[in-house]
Formats: structure tokens, C-alpha cells, sequence
């Protein structure tokens, strides 16, 4: 079995550019209901993972940063806490699952570390619990 065959692609997956505020971020999260989501840079390479715990600190952390002003700060500007591994889409199924085991998603790369799309956890799980044969 290969990656690919797990891979939700780009175009499915709610994801941020580091153009974007921090009030769009805010608004992707509340709109898609996810706690974390990928960021990728205007090459389309993946850079991180943004989460809503890296927003509740950076309003912690910032004085004078409120809901109404928070449009001035861009994803590039909040820090990560959390860091998601990526796999390359060509990888070998035992690299995903040792990241699957430790993050909800392992977004996906290409040779030149552009952003597939993700395979989430939670589609591992299901795959393997339709497919185990004693």
C-alpha cells in the first residue's frame, strides 16, 4: 500500500498561508472545527502547523492585541509551538504511521516540500479496523 492511497488532497484540507492574519486563522478554525491546521508559504511549501493554543498565546503574549486589531498580524508572526512532521508522498508507509502515531494529521510533501494535502489519523485507524483479519 502507498501513501497516496490515504492522502486527503490539498484542495480538501482547510489550511493557512502565512499572508493570512491571525483573524482569518481564527475564523478557519471556528468555521472548519479543527484545533490545528497546516500553514504553507506563497511557494505552496509546507511550513508548519498552526494551532489554537499558538493563537491563545500570542493574544496572551502581545499588548494591546484584542479581537478587534488582530487583522494586523500575520500567520508568519506566531510562533509554533507544536510542530507536525510531514512525510514525503514517495515515503514508506512505516515512515507515516511513526508520525501518525504522534499528530492527528502528517501533512504531505512532495520532493520539493510542496504541500499534497494531509492523511489524518483518524483514516488510518478506520482503514485498519475494516482490514484486520485474525
Amino acid at each position: 500500500m502507498e501513501i497516496r492511497s490515504f492522502l486527503l488532497p490539498k484542495e480538501k484540507v482547510a489550511y493557512l498561508t502565512t499572508a493570512e492574519s491571525m483573524k482569518e486563522a481564527l475564523e478557519l478554525l471556528e468555521a472548519s472545527q479543527y484545533s490545528a491546521v497546516p500553514v504553507i508559504d506563497k511557494e505552496g511549501k509546507y511550513i508548519g502547523t498552526l494551532s489554537e493554543g499558538d493563537l491563545l498565546w500570542k493574544l496572551k503574549c502581545t499588548p494591546g492585541l484584542n479581537f478587534d486589531n488582530m487583522d494586523e498580524i500575520p500567520v508568519a508572526d506566531i510562533k509554533k509551538r507544536i510542530y507536525n512532521e510531514c512525510v514525503a508522498v514517495n515515503a514508506h508507509m512505516e515512515d507515516m504511521l511513526t508520525l501518525a502515531a504522534d499528530q492527528n494529521f502528517v501533512p504531505v510533501v512532495d520532493d520539493r516540500r510542496v504541500f499534497l494535502g494531509i492523511i489524518r489519523r483518524k483514516d488510518i485507524i478506520e482503514y485498519y479496523t475494516r482490514n484486520i483479519t485474525d
